[in-house]
């Protein structure tokens, strides 16, 4: 069971990865009433902009694909997150 500064700093990383500015801010503001400190939640906005930018690479080398004369390459489950 994750406790509630955990929890909220999990949905940072999830906001980020969502572009939710609003969420952002509301997840923020929860963790810090939860104890987490600054350099706790810049690492989970940093692990919600590698998931982000994994995701964004996978996405733009997918729809070239699909727009390209070469076949779509099969799913190997490496989501590029890291």
């Amino acid at each position: 069971m994750l406790d509630e500064k955990t929890k909220e700093l999990v949905a940072i990383g999830a906001a980020i990865t969502a572009n939710c500015q609003p969420c952002l801010n509301y997840h923020a503001a929860k963790a810090r009433e939860q104890g987490a400190v600054n350099a706790e939640i810049l690492a989970a906005i940093e692990v919600g902009k590698r998931v982000r930018r994994g995701a964004a690479g996978k996405m733009d080398g997918f729809v070239s694909g699909l727009v390209g004369s070469e076949p779509l390459p099969p799913a190997v489950g490496d989501c590029g997150c890291q």
